[in-house]
């Protein structure tokens, strides 16, 4: 991992190459689970993030984005 002095050969555009050091702690220190985790087709953003709620025979019910619950196929 560079730190951030290292990211001074960058110069001004060094800010929008990399996330603040606090911003990168709390993403990584961020509790994942893989059983539950998941990416669901889109057609604007192509795919999506998601969290499956059930599963139903070949059907799963998944959380998009903590916005919208779609049922797709499995």
């Amino acid at each position: 991992m560079s730190t951030d002095a290292e990211m001074a050969i960058y110069g001004k555009a060094a800010i929008y190459l990399r996330k603040p050091e606090k911003e990168r702690i709390e993403a990584q220190s961020a509790p994942f689970d893989a059983k539950s985790a998941c990416y669901v087709t889109d057609v604007k953003e192509l795919y999506l993030k998601a969290k499956i709620l059930k599963k139903d025979g070949g059907k799963v019910t998944v959380e998009v984005l903590d916005t919208k619950e779609v049922s797709i196929m499995k």
